[in-house]
């Protein structure tokens, strides 16, 4: 019988929201490299959803370290908050989107309707016509944060973890390079 973590993702994962896998993890936890390497049984090229918006040179170096790593076989697309317009418009093409808790920051700061968000995208996966994988930082397991935003964005992030979760065939959370299945 083969275990559910070494079965091969394109056997096991078929279009819509039910072929959803939504990676969990911490900071440097492995998550996106676990989840760039389920990319492979599908031909490339891939399509690599950046959610990030750069702010200080830091940030732009990490983002070239994300780049190197990929290789060519990933295309990326640059959206810090209309999600579901490149979901629709990805086709068949399997799509990597990381991070939501970015694409959530970005929510916050623009003060956009998180809730009226998170409905389009997940519509948005469930008309999907090709693969998904979601990359997401848990950030609910530490202290309770000391100001107002950092509390609101934690209960944001798990009001949303918990709304993807649900619906997601699979959800992998990541630590120390480890993948768990939880779903």
């Amino acid at each position: 019988m083969e275990n559910k973590m070494t079965a091969h993702p394109a056997q096991t994962m078929t279009a819509g929201l039910q072929g959803c896998i939504f990676v969990l993890g911490g900071a440097r936890s492995g998550k996106s490299a676990f989840a760039e390497a389920l990319f492979t049984p599908w031909p490339a090229p891939w399509t690599y959803l950046a959610t990030c918006k750069p702010h200080d040179g830091e940030m732009d170096a990490r983002i070239s370290r994300h780049r190197a790593r990929r290789g060519e076989n990933w295309r990326t697309a640059e959206e810090p908050l209309d999600l579901h317009r490149v979901l629709d418009g990805a086709g068949a093409s399997p799509v990597l989107v990381d991070c939501l808790t970015l694409w959530l920051t970005n929510l916050m700061l623009g003060e956009h309707d998180i809730t009226a968000a998170t409905r389009a995208l997940l519509a948005a996966l469930a008309r999907r016509a090709g693969p998904t994988v979601l990359v997401s930082n848990e950030v609910g397991q530490g202290i309770v944060p000391d100001n107002a935003l950092a509390r609101r964005f934690r209960d944001e992030a798990g009001l949303l973890h918990q709304a993807i979760a649900r619906e997601a065939a699979r959800v992998v959370f990541v630590v120390a390079g480890l993948p768990m299945e939880m779903k």
